[in-house]
C-alpha cells in the first residue's frame, strides 16, 4: 500500500509512455508522411532485438542447468518473437519507393548496419563476424558489449555442454573450443547428433528447436533483403552500405551446419 507522500504506480508511469511517445522526432520537412512509420518499425525492432537477447541468455542459462522443459519453453517464445519480426516487414512495405525517397536523404549516415543489438544476437548465436565491429566504435555501449562478447560462449557452446550432461561424448576439442571463431563443422558431432535423432526423442526436440531458431532467422533475412530491394532496388544502402547486394550474401548460411547436414543420412 502506497504511503500518501508516493503517488501510485500508473499505466503511464510504469511503462514511461510519455517518453516513449517522445521518441519519434521525424527530420524531414513537413515532416514527410511515412517517415514516421519507418521510425516507428525500426524502433520496435531495436525493442524486440532487447527481448531477443534477454530470451537468448536465458535460454543458455535453462541449457547449461541441462533444463529441457525450460529449454523448449525459451524457444517457443524466441520463435515467436522471430514471427512477429517477420510480419513487421509487411507493414514497412506499404511504403513506397517515392515515399522512403522523400525521406531517405535525411538518414545521411544513418544504417541498419548500426544496428549494436542484431550484431549482439548474430555473436550470441555463433555468428561473429568482427569486422562488422567497425561499425561500431569501441568506446560506444554498443562497441563495447560487442567486444565483450567475442570471448564469451555463443548458444551453440551452451548447446554443446547440453547434449553432455545429457550423457554424449563430446570431443573435448568441441567443449573447449575458441568460441571467437566460427562455428565449424564436425563429423564426430554429426555421429551424435545422428544417435540422438534415432533414439533420444527429447534431445531431438531441442536440435528441433535450434533448427527452427536456425531457419527463422534465414527467413527474416530473406524477407529483409527482399523488402530492400522492394524499396531502393540496386541502389546502395544508406551510410554508404551495399544495400541490398550485401544482404543477398547473407541468405542461405546456417548457423549450425551439423544439425541440417545430418538430414541426408536420416
Amino acid at each position: 500500500m502506497s504511503s500518501p507522500s508516493t503517488k501510485p504506480v500508473t499505466y503511464a508511469k510504469y511503462l514511461q509512455t510519455d517518453k516513449l511517445l517522445d521518441l519519434q522526432r521525424p527530420l524531414s520537412a513537413g515532416p514527410e508522411h511515412d517517415e514516421m512509420l519507418f521510425i516507428i518499425i525500426h524502433q520496435v525492432y531495436e525493442l524486440w532485438f532487447k527481448q531477443v537477447l534477454h530470451e537468448l541468455g536465458r535460454l543458455q542459462e535453462v541449457l547449461e542447468a541441462n533444463d529441457t522443459p525450460g529449454t523448449l519453453a525459451t524457444f517457443n517464445r524466441i520463435l515467436t518473437i522471430l514471427k512477429t519480426l517477420v510480419a513487421q516487414v509487411d507493414v514497412l512495405e506499404t511504403m513506397t519507393p517515392v515515399a522512403f525517397s522523400s525521406f531517405r536523404a535525411r538518414l545521411e549516415s544513418a544504417s541498419g548496419f548500426q544496428s549494436a543489438q542484431f550484431r549482439e544476437v548474430e555473436y550470441l548465436l555463433g555468428y561473429k563476424n568482427l569486422a562488422m565491429a567497425r561499425h561500431h566504435p569501441a568506446d560506444s555501449p554498443g562497441g563495447q558489449r560487442l567486444q565483450q562478447l567475442i570471448d564469451e560462449p555463443t548458444l551453440y557452446d551452451s548447446f554443446l555442454r547440453y547434449l553432455e550432461a545429457n550423457g554424449y561424448e563430446v570431443p573435448q576439442t568441441l567443449l573447449a573450443r575458441d568460441v571467437s571463431k566460427p562455428i565449424e563443422s564436425s563429423p564426430e558431432l554429426q555421429a551424435i547428433l545422428l544417435q540422438i535423432y534415432r533414439q533420444d526423442s527429447m534431445c531431438t526436440m531441442v536440435c528441433e528447436r535450434l533448427v527452427d531458431l536456425d531457419e527463422g532467422l534465414q527467413e527474416w533475412r530473406y524477407r529483409h533483403v527482399k523488402m530492400v530491394e522492394r524499396t531502393i532496388g540496386s541502389k546502395p544502402g544508406t551510410g554508404g552500405s551495399e544495400g541490398a547486394a550485401y544482404l543477398r550474401r547473407t541468405l542461405f548460411k546456417p548457423l549450425f551446419a551439423d544439425l541440417w547436414t545430418i538430414r541426408s543420412e536420416l
